[in-house]
């Protein structure tokens, strides 16, 4: 680069510049140095670097030696000699332009930057680079914030949503409860009102079959005394004594009246269990006999303890104890009784088919093999104490494993297939035990033995 070339390259940059050779001379410089040193640029070119800077010479010469000797940047240090007298300390940062050759000697560019003007800078940097570090940090700090912000969020957003589930779980349960309380309440009043009707032709022909008894046995005793008064009664009559068979007549129709009045009777006693169980509407406690509710559940699910071709009878044996009457609400504790009465009763018709299948695969143990000839379900009653008694309903079917028993009272919890059960019968009756009468309800099962049913209720719930 020649002088002229480098004129032309620095005149535009603000830095203060100098080519040099590698001896010292000042070869071309820019407005920048000579205002530093005071002076015009005609008077610096020529002349040599050593008339403008305190260093000794040889110090010079060393420098710029090394600018000339080195493929990277050299920094220096030179304290200028200003035209007013007053000495400036630069910071200098020389590089080689034309290496030195045996033809022409080395050209050197400087830079040269005030070192307090530099130190001002380095110390405005210092404070940019603070504040920069700083503005990091916040940043970082709120990107934390808001990360954390976000995690609280999503927490929250996920503990609203399984609290929505668990409110939407209790209305579906409410909901379903109420549907099934409308629907027993509709069945004890249907129940109630079929009771009726049919209890007021029962009672007048219950009421009607004594003095029509009485009636025929008048006219058997005005028969009598005719065939002794008329001994040889007229051939018509003989032959009409003869066709009626009057003797198997007068026989039968006793019994015929006997048997009318047993199923009277019998009609009566369903009706009275009809009228105990449609208590399902009342709403208020009263004392009641649990044996009576019992006995009225019994008797509606009669049907299904009957034999029929494909189960055999299942006997009920009942191990009633004296208990004083019970403050309770009654129709909902028949309810109780009915869900597991009919629970039991679908456990041995289960444990009868698992039973026929292990007897034609030639695997039928003792235990199946007497559940299957005698099926049966024990209820027991007994007083515990002055303030509680406890209803037992066992059943000797094939018992039900841990992890089933310990759901049984959770809602829409079953092991029914699919359109034979809710799930809803055992939790019902787990709030009318604990939460309507403050009692308790357990199961007790060991598979392969049978489940059992302890209900524990208070004697007074006052």
């Amino acid at each position: 680069m020649t002088p002229e070339q480098f004129l032309e390259f620095a005149r535009v940059l603000p830095e203060p510049l100098l080519l040099v050779s590698g001896e010292g001379q000042l070869l071309a410089t820019n407005k920048p140095v000579a205002d530093m040193l005071g002076l015009r640029r005609q008077e610096l070119r020529g002349r040599m670097l050593f008339e403008f800077v305190t260093e000794s010479a040889n110090d010079v010469v060393k420098y710029l030696q090394a600018c000339s000797s080195s493929r990277t940047m050299v920094i220096g240090s030179l304290t200028l000699r200003k035209n007013d007298g007053q000495t400036l300390i630069c910071r200098s940062q020389g590089a080689v332009i034309q290496p030195w050759s045996p033809e022409s000697s080395a050209l050197i560019l400087l830079r040269l930057e005030n070192r307090t003007v530099a130190s001002s800078n380095f110390i405005l940097l210092n404070e940019k680079i603070d504040e920069l570090a700083k503005e990091v940090q916040r940043r970082k700090q709120a990107e934390e914030a808001l990360k954390k912000a976000n995690q609280e969020l999503e927490i929250r957003v996920e503990e609203r949503t399984n609290a929505l589930q668990e409110t939407l779980k209790e209305l579906q349960l409410t909901q379903t409860q109420l549907i099934q309380a409308e629907k027993m309440s509709s069945l004890g009043q249907m129940v109630a009102g079929i009771a009726h009707e049919i209890n007021n032709p029962v009672s007048f022909i219950y009421g009607n079959l004594h003095h029509a008894h009485q009636y025929t046995q008048d006219l058997l005793k005005l028969v009598q005394i005719y065939q002794q008064v008329c001994s040889n009664p007229p051939p018509e009559i003989q032959e009409q004594i003869k066709e009626v068979d009057l003797d198997f007549l007068i026989q039968d129709i006793t019994k015929l009246f006997q048997s009318m009045k047993v199923g009277t009777e019998r009609i009566q006693e369903i009706v009275k269990s009809l009228r105990n169980f449609s208590r399902l509407d009342e709403a208020e406690l009263k004392q009641v006999n649990i044996h009576e509710g019992i006995d009225s559940t019994l008797m509606i699910l009669e049907h299904r303890l009957q034999a029929t071709h494909e189960y055999p009878e299942i006997k009920v044996i009942k191990q009633y104890n004296q208990l004083p009457d019970v403050t309770c609400y009654p129709g909902q504790l028949n309810q109780v009784f009915m869900n597991i009465l009919a629970n039991a009763i679908d456990a041995l018709e289960v444990s009868e088919i698992n039973g026929k299948w292990s007897a034609v695969n030639s695997q039928t143990t003792d235990n199946q093999k007497l559940r299957k000839n005698h099926p049966q379900i024990q209820i027991k009653t007994e007083i515990i104490d002055e303030n509680w008694v406890t209803v037992s309903i066992a059943d000797n079917g094939l018992g039900i494993n841990q992890q089933v028993c310990s759901k049984l009272f959770d809602p829409f919890f079953t092991t029914k297939a699919v359109g034979k059960g809710t799930g809803l019968g055992l939790y019902i009756s787990y709030q009318i035990i604990v939460e309507k009468h403050k009692g308790q309800l357990s199961c007790f099962s060991v598979p392969g033995k049978g489940a059992e049913f302890v209900i524990k209720i208070p004697i007074s719930s006052v």
